[in-house]
Parts: structure tokens; C-alpha cells; sequence
């Protein structure tokens, strides 16, 4: 006779995959401040949550995209633009306090082309941000070409670099933090997140239930555009230099995290806090293999896995459901 209990235990876990990622996350810290001496420091922690600053920042609009079952493709390349239209701008002499609102107006305007694109020409989201992405990081070498602009102010370089006082806590993730509450406050506990999660469940019950659907996914891809320009500000501060490329492959470790801490890409499910989780546990790794030496390519390879890792989740789920239910029947 089967151990329901044991069955149902598994059923909840598979559920729950957001919980499964929180796990692992504690299971490679405990294993990387075992394994490396260096890895548990104050100054290692302090890089390795720096050094996911940008990516934490765009995983935010990205949750609330994908739950509303779309994507964004182009945020790396915004990223890009801004941090080329920053660096040419203040070549040319701009007060930096003008050049990091203009550029975030310009990540704006780019995620409100995306979004006319998908809302009112009916286009797949997936298609539109993949042209996007080659249409803005080219415009970001329009912008400023092969060369790189250094010499920002220092005051707003350590802003980027540095720590909240007496914590190893890096500023940017600190604001990630604040804006982290808030998203998800509005995600799971406003009319508004749920017409994000009804929106990706089935789109066209979201419309005759009077969700403005098209005008919440305009709204959403502005959103994005604009935090991926902040982001590029970010980037641009943080390694002290603009280039037009700039965070190229940022995008994939944005939708790995977001898929990993659990958001179907289908939509219409998920959590922040598996994606926050998710985000953590990519840093964390990524901190390891580089503590120990291992090449960027290599990096790029885990973060590819844990990618096909995150698309293939759900499915397998979806799978097991019904073989869980059946061994408990």
C-alpha cells in the first residue's frame, strides 16, 4: 500500500517550487561558506550581491511581465543604449543629474515601443523584444560607437559601489530591496496583481471580466524599459565606464531567475519571492564558480542550464500532478 502521507509530501513540494528554490539557495551558501574560506566574507558577499544589482532591479518589471504571460527580450539592450547614450551625453558635458533622467525617459520610450508593437499590432511579445534587441543595442553603438567614456562623478560612483554603512549590503540592492516590497505588495495583494495573474491565465476571460488588458501590458512594458535604463545608469557607475556593449547577456540571466524562482511562462503563476530566491541562488553560484577560477564561458553555460532548467520545471510539474493524485486515489 502506498505512503499517501510521502506522496502528498511530494505533491506539496512540487507545488511549491518557489519553496525548492529558497532550499537550494540555503543548501549553496551553507555548501560555498563550507567549501571556500573566502565565500562567507564580509567584502565577497558585498561583490557578489553588487555585482547583481542590474540583474535584480530588471527581474522585478520581468516577474510582473511574465506572470502576465509576456516577455522582454530588449531590457540587455536598453541597458546598453542607456549606458552609451549616458556616456556620450556626458562627453559632451552634461550634468550628470540631467543625464540619468533623460536616459530613463529614452528606456521609456523604448519599452513603449515594444509595447504599441504587441498591444496594437497584435504581435508576439517574443518576436517584437528579439528585433527590439538588435534595433536598440545598435542604436546604442549609433550613440557612441566602440569607444568608452570614464570619469563619472565620484559621488555617484559610490553610490553604485558602495555598501549601506555597517552592512555588506551594496546600495543598489538595497533599493532593489524597498522596490522589492512594493512590487510585491501590488503582485499578491492589490486588484491590480491580480489582474496580472488573470491577464496571463487565460486572456481573453481577463477582457470580458473588464481588465484593461491591453493597457496593463503597455504599462508593463514601459515599466520595463524604464527600469532597464536605470539599470544601464547602474551598470555604467558601477564598472566606472559606458560602452555601447554594455550588460550583453544580462537578459538571459533575468529570465533564468525569474523562471527558476518558479514564474510559468505560460503566466498566470508564480511568486516574487521565488523569483527573489531565484535571483539569489544564480548570484551565488555564479560568485562560486568564479572564486574558483572557472572561465566566463563556463558561467554562461550554468546560467544556460539553469535556464532549460527553469522552462522544463513546469512541464515536469504539470506531470507529475496527476501521477501524485493518482497514487493517492
Amino acid at each position: 500500500m502506498p505512503d499517501t502521507h510521502a506522496t502528498r509530501s511530494v505533491g506539496a513540494l512540487v507545488r511549491r517550487w518557489d519553496v525548492v528554490v529558497g532550499a537550494l539557495l540555503v543548501v549553496v551558501f551553507c555548501g560555498g561558506a563550507i567549501g571556500s574560506p573566502e565565500f562567507a566574507t564580509a567584502s565577497n558577499l558585498s561583490f557578489a550581491l553588487g555585482d547583481l544589482g542590474e540583474i535584480a532591479l530588471i527581474a522585478l518589471a520581468m516577474t510582473m511581465l511574465v506572470v502576465a504571460a509576456e516577455v522582454d527580450l530588449s531590457v540587455a539592450s536598453v541597458l546598453g543604449l542607456s549606458s552609451a547614450l549616458a556616456g556620450q551625453l556626458w562627453d559632451s558635458g552634461m550634468a550628470i543629474e540631467t543625464i540619468i533622467p533623460l536616459v530613463v525617459v529614452v528606456g521609456a520610450v523604448c519599452g513603449l515601443v515594444n509595447g504599441l508593437l504587441v498591444t496594437r499590432l497584435g504581435l508576439p511579445s517574443l518576436a517584437v523584444t528579439i528585433g527590439t534587441l538588435a534595433l536598440y543595442r545598435g542604436l546604442a553603438y549609433v550613440v557612441l560607437g566602440d569607444r568608452a567614456v570614464a570619469q563619472f562623478p565620484p559621488r555617484y560612483v559610490d553610490l553604485a559601489v558602495g555598501d549601506v554603512p555597517g552592512t555588506p549590503i551594496p546600495y543598489p540592492i538595497a533599493l532593489f530591496a524597498v522596490l522589492a516590497v512594493i512590487v510585491g505588495v501590488v503582485l499578491h495583494a492589490t486588484g491590480f496583481g491580480r489582474s496580472l495573474f488573470a491577464i496571463g491565465a487565460q486572456e481573453q476571460a481577463a477582457f470580458f471580466a473588464g481588465i484593461r488588458v491591453k493597457r496593463i501590458k503597455l504599462l508593463l512594458f514601459v515599466i520595463s524599459g524604464t527600469v532597464a535604463a536605470f539599470a544601464g545608469v547602474v551598470y555604467t557607475l558601477r564598472y566606472g565606464s559606458a560602452r555601447a556593449d554594455n550588460g550583453v547577456g544580462v537578459e538571459l540571466a533575468v529570465i533564468a531567475a525569474v523562471l527558476l524562482g518558479g514564474v510559468d511562462f505560460d503566466g498566470g503563476k508564480g511568486t516574487l519571492g521565488g523569483v527573489i530566491a531565484g535571483v539569489l541562488l544564480i548570484g551565488l553560484l555564479r560568485n562560486l564558480l568564479m572564486l574558483g577560477d572557472v572561465s566566463t564561458e563556463i558561467q554562461s553555460i550554468v546560467t544556460g542550464l539553469l535556464l532549460i532548467v527553469s522552462v522544463l520545471t513546469p512541464r515536469l510539474v504539470s506531470l507529475l500532478r496527476p501521477a501524485a493524485k493518482g497514487t493517492t486515489s
